[in-house]
């Protein structure tokens, strides 16, 4: 199984989720953990090549960013609540700079 590494403050995001939602994450984040896909996700290209989003609809919409694609770890570049139909251009932007600092 792989580890987890969160990136920049994303696991303090996470913990700011509702519990319930905090728990689905969880769950969701070990299956990929597992090498397997989470129930419900999309790719997010316009991120990285590799970067899917794990969608939670618990207590509103809540999501968290991630890459799997590396041998090493899956890391989490960003957890967030997402308020609006489009996926706001500065939780693309931080997701794709924190994607730059775990390919160095």
């Amino acid at each position: 199984m792989k580890p987890l590494r969160f990136i920049g403050s994303s696991l303090d995001d996470l913990r700011d989720f509702p519990a319930e939602a905090r728990r689905q994450a969880g769950y969701e984040l070990r299956i990929v953990q597992r090498g397997q896909e989470p129930s419900d996700w999309k790719p997010m290209q316009n991120v990285a090549p590799g970067v899917r989003e794990i969608r939670i609809r618990v207590l509103g919409e809540w999501r968290v960013l991630y890459v799997a694609q590396f041998a090493e770890a899956v890391y989490v570049l960003h957890a967030f609540q997402k308020k609006t139909q489009q996926t706001r251009r500065e939780d693309i932007e931080l997701a794709r700079r924190r994607y730059r600092e775990i390919e160095r």
